[in-house]
């Protein structure tokens, strides 16, 4: 690249991970948000217009259709925002010889496993939000000569609608000073990543791949935080450093199966991903879940 500042088109940018790389992303050039209201991406000339307008070296695809359960009745919608729409992305990316940057998700492996899944494990998806992120990563790779994919899981944030909030939400809700019941799904196993790990992540990759010039390096990554809990065992580290912080009252955790939480869809019951890849190839250490888990509720706590 010759020294004009970088362009850097970001999609999604009112979302979780999206706030974040706003933040993150500023001290690296220029960057052209575009959130849900700004630029349609079910509409593929729009899309197509966006991108040939800004010229952007890099391109960071943080939409998506993430309502799962939903996912199995909205399917059309669900597939332009996560298969659809990447490919198109992809497409220009090509034409301008830019990098594109995409997100997916756990949710495109399934079944169990007696390790962390790695990068090239055969994806099994088991519902149609995993079928749909499975071929946006499919479009992006087979599309983009110059391409990251970042596989990622359990997100959350100080921001928006995520399982952090909601948790934090039902312990500070009362019941007449009664205890507070909450049930909570105990055998799906994860690693709970906070959106502003993975935006950080994602400007060191993004300088790497700049610098490098290499696209060599393209290729599908995970970018979770480090070790695994079930959904209970997160909501209770949530409610136990939580508790004496925000004045929570009296709550009990009941550890639910799957099969007692009424849902639309399937969920996988092993979602840890191996991070060594990521690792090796960008230098990015996994903060452990539960340290993020800890920094993100304090700056909650800062803003109360």
């Amino acid at each position: 690249m010759n020294d004009r500042p970088m362009r850097i088109m970001l999609t999604g940018s009112g979302g979780q991970v999206g706030w974040e790389l706003n933040r993150v992303l500023l001290p690296y050039g220029i960057v052209g948000g575009y959130g849900a209201s700004g630029l349609d991406l079910l509409d593929g000339p729009a899309t197509r217009e966006a991108v040939r307008r800004f010229r952007p070296d890099v391109i960071i695809n943080a939409a998506a259709y993430t309502a799962v359960d939903k996912a199995e009745t909205e399917r059309i919608v669900c597939r332009g925002l996560n298969a659809v729409a990447p490919g198109i992305l992809a497409e220009e990316a090509e034409r301008l010889g830019a990098w594109l940057i995409h997100y997916s998700t756990d949710y495109v492996y399934g079944g169990k496993n007696d390790r962390p899944w790695l990068e090239d494990d055969e994806p099994n998806p088991v519902n149609y939000y995993g079928e749909s992120k499975l071929e946006g990563d499919i479009a992006v790779s087979e599309r983009a000569s110059k391409h990251l994919v970042f596989r990622t899981s359990w997100v959350y944030s100080s921001r928006r609608s995520n399982f952090l909030l909601t948790m934090l939400r039902l312990f500070a809700s009362s019941e007449g000073g009664r205890k507070k019941a909450v049930r909570v799904v105990d055998d799906q196993i994860g690693a709970p990543t906070w959106a502003r790990f993975i935006a950080q992540a994602t400007a060191i990759a993004v300088k790497s791949a700049i610098e490098t010039a290499d696209a060599g390096i393209s290729g599908v990554y995970h970018l979770a935080s480090g070790g695994f809990v079930s959904w209970c065992g997160f909501a209770r580290e949530i409610l136990e450093y939580s508790r004496a912080r925000m004045g929570l009252g009296d709550v009990e955790l009941i550890p639910i199966s799957s099969k007692d939480y009424a849902s639309g869809a399937a969920r996988p019951a092993w979602s840890v991903l191996s991070t060594e890849k990521t690792r090796g190839t960008f230098g990015v250490h996994a903060i452990h879940w539960q340290e993020a888990a800890r920094l993100c509720i304090d700056e909650i706590m800062e803003r109360r």
